[in-house]
């Protein structure tokens, strides 16, 4: 069942027992998107944070001259939403899309607070959670002002490269902050 990949990925940083478990299971709702579907649009407050457990989802703004620029891509086993949205309670900036069929587990502040106190395992995950994301971000924005573009290029490669079967290269580009063309250059240089 692929509420348990949840279980197993929430085992990796942290001690959840057997009726635990359970009880996490139980607070997340089950949900599917039909590739290219909107799960957020600017303005709407993000309700829920999102575990994929298969699927991928960009999440990303467009500039006032019509743009895209990709802020997020998550394929199966890993977290998305806008937390700023989602913790402040103000409507989000960012589009969250589906690039393919997708499958997500969903939870709501109010429930997940309430895990918290039933579950003290599963706060610290988060903790960890946001920690590693704040770093990658940090990251991220580091290499966006200082990395040239086929570094950011060959580390993507690196460290996802099923991301290049699944993800159209308009995304990456955008996701690296780079042209199509520029990418396309990069590609050849290999």
């Amino acid at each position: 069942m692929e509420t348990h990949k949840l279980i197993y990925y929430l085992r990796k940083w942290t001690n959840i027992k057997d009726e635990e478990a359970g009880v996490i299971l139980t607070a997340f709702e089950p949900i599917s998107l039909k590739k290219k579907e909107e799960l957020i649009v600017p303005g709407e407050t993000c309700e829920y944070i999102y575990f994929i457990t298969k699927g991928c989802v960009r999440s990303y703004f467009v500039d006032d001259k019509g743009n895209d620029h990709i802020f997020q891509i998550r394929m199966d086993n890993s977290w998305i939403g806008d937390l700023e949205s989602f913790y402040s309670h103000q409507p989000s900036k960012y589009y969250i899309e589906s690039l393919e069929e997708t499958q997500l587990l969903r939870i709501k502040e109010e429930t997940l607070d309430e895990l918290f106190l039933k579950v003290p395992a599963l706060e610290r995950y988060f903790r960890i959670l946001f920690q590693k994301a704040y770093v990658n971000a940090l990251n991220r924005l580091s290499d966006q002002m200082w990395e040239p573009a086929i570094n950011r290029y060959h580390n993507m490669l690196k460290e996802h490269p099923d991301m290049f079967q699944r993800v159209p290269l308009v995304y990456i580009a955008s996701y690296l902050g780079i042209t199509p063309e520029s990418l396309s250059r990069i590609r050849k240089q290999r």
